[in-house]
């Protein structure tokens, strides 16, 4: 049977899920045996066994941070998973061949950095070329660690304009960058004096030289982003309160957007937690941390299920560990 683990981030924490085999009902939580399971996950259709066996177990593999993001599977040099402290202003390094946590950038914002802030680091992405390229709330850009570990500074503005905060990234295979740009990273986020765009957006960077595109304006905090399989229809969580969607566009042959439209709406749900950070498996299932938990889709739209660790993620990503896992 395929297996698979599971690593979200949390607001303090990290946390692998592996799964085995067993049964559990449809519409019902179950929960693995395994005393170490530090969750459960819910079943809204059988078509979730082909993915989650119900033998899982959900791990917690460290804790004590403030606000995680950006989990990212590093295979060159590794295996290690990279991922965000947000609040705590840095980028730190998982190894699981000891199991331990050290820092990789810190910190990742140089300057004053008030308590509660959101001025570290965000989505996390590796290029073509396997280099680390990493949103940055406190600097406004989105920025690329060179192979000599020197940086380079990707985009950084908008018609001349400061971006607010670039939130979560993905490259296309023909190497164009897909970002969102929402207010998180200021302090009054749209009524910060400092915001320069009036207008909190996703955007396309194509080949070196090629102007910013903006893709869309019209959702109040665009975050999370990803590809279907074929690159044919793009995926944008909206973290707005009083509209949780999951927003699905179709991908144009300049690389532009069109047919924007709600492929999921969760804003009846109360259960902590918003639209936030996606993955994609090779099937075209979405995962997408959401309120309670990683909200599992099928392409057509259909909830399958939820992963509902102890604590509420705020991301995804895909690894291996001997198996897949996101």
């Amino acid at each position: 049977m395929r297996k698979l683990s599971f690593v979200l981030t949390l607001a303090v924490g990290l946390v692998a899920v592996g799964c085995g085999s067993n049964e559990h009902e449809a519409g019902t939580t179950a929960k693995s045996s395994a005393p170490a399971s530090e969750g459960t996950v819910l079943k809204t259709n059988d078509a979730l066994d082909a993915i989650v066996p119900p033998d899982y177990t959900i791990e917690k593999l460290a804790g004590g941070f403030m606000f995680t993001e950006g989990p990212l599977w590093v295979r060159e040099g590794g295996p290690y998973l990279l991922f965000s402290d947000v609040r705590g202003n840095a980028i730190y390094k998982w190894t699981p061949a000891n199991s331990q946590v050290t820092d990789f950038k810190k910190p990742v914002f140089e300057g004053d950095v008030p308590e509660g802030s959101l001025l570290g680091s965000n989505g996390l992405t590796l290029d073509s070329q396997g280099r680390l390229v990493f949103c940055e709330h406190g600097n406004r850009r989105i920025s690329r660690i060179e192979k000599d570990g020197s940086e380079t500074i990707v985009v950084d503005s908008y018609r001349d304009k400061r971006l607010n905060s670039p939130n979560d990234l993905v490259y296309k295979s023909d190497g164009s960058l897909y970002f969102t740009d929402p207010p998180y990273g200021l302090a009054k986020q749209d009524e910060d004096e400092s915001k320069e765009l009036d207008f909190n957006g996703a955007f396309r960077l194509g080949a070196e030289g090629e102007v910013l595109k903006l893709l869309t304006r019209d959702l109040a905090r665009p975050n999370g982003i990803a590809f279907s399989p074929d690159e044919k229809t793009l995926y944008v969580s909206n973290s707005d309160p009083g509209h949780k969607v999951w927003m699905a566009y179709d991908v144009q042959d300049d690389g532009t957007i069109a047919n924007g439209r709600v492929f999921y709406d969760v804003t009846s749900d109360m259960s902590e937690g918003l639209p936030d950070g996606m993955k994609l498996d090779k099937a075209g299932n979405i995962y997408a941390s959401g309120p309670g938990g990683v909200w599992i889709f099928n392409p057509a739209g259909k909830h399958l299920g939820t992963i509902k660790p102890a604590e509420v993620p705020a991301n995804v990503g895909w690894g291996t560990t001997g198996t897949r896992c996101i």
